[in-house]
């Protein structure tokens, strides 16, 4: 007489590989980076843009004499496009940071999105220079086993410190929910 598989008893909660979800996912944070946190870059795009519209210019000063039409109004464009392509970089990165995973979503005529689950992470680290902490923005950096994304780092986090605290916690309950424990190899 063979057993049907119905007559089999479904494991223990002792007997399964890790424990449920005890609660549901929370959103910790759902956005783009705040422009403020790029200061620098922001900046540095801004010069460039402002020296390429102001290098026509420069021209018919040093030189006295203008250079092509076509030649000014591409020197413009691509000056506004340069002081243009931060915002644009920054609009189009978005974070989904919840209590079981991050989602870094990127692109902007393409679209990659990458998940990193929060059993993946090996460390966490927080960095917020005099600069951020007056605007109180700041990057959290993750590293993880994952091996899509084993090096995260979230720029340009508004209110960033109860954010890191809260995914330190969180990943120590996500690894002790699924019972997952770190060995060293040494």
């Amino acid at each position: 007489m063979t057993r049907m598989e119905s007559d089999i008893p479904p494991p223990r909660d002792d007997e399964k590989p890790h424990k449920p979800a005890d609660d549901k996912e929370e959103i910790y944070f759902h956005g783009s980076p705040l422009l403020r946190g790029e200061m620098g870059k922001t900046i540095l795009f801004g010069l460039i843009g402002l020296l390429l519209i102001a290098a026509p210019f420069i021209y018919s000063a040093v030189r006295d004499e203008w250079l092509p039409w076509w030649v000014t109004g591409l020197l413009i464009i691509i000056g506004l496009g340069v002081m243009l392509l931060p915002v644009l970089i920054i609009r189009s990165t978005r974070y989904r940071v919840s209590n079981y995973r991050i989602d870094y979503e990127r692109g902007i005529f393409s679209r990659d999105i990458d998940t990193l689950e929060l059993w993946h992470v090996d460390d966490i680290s927080f960095h917020q220079s005099f600069l951020d902490r007056m605007l109180n923005v700041g990057t959290i950096t993750i590293t993880s086993d994952d091996k899509s994304t084993p090096h995260l780092p979230l720029h340009g986090v508004p209110n960033p410190r109860p954010l890191f605290d809260s995914l330190k916690q969180r990943v120590i309950a996500v690894k002790r929910q699924r019972g997952v424990i770190k060995m060293d190899a040494g």
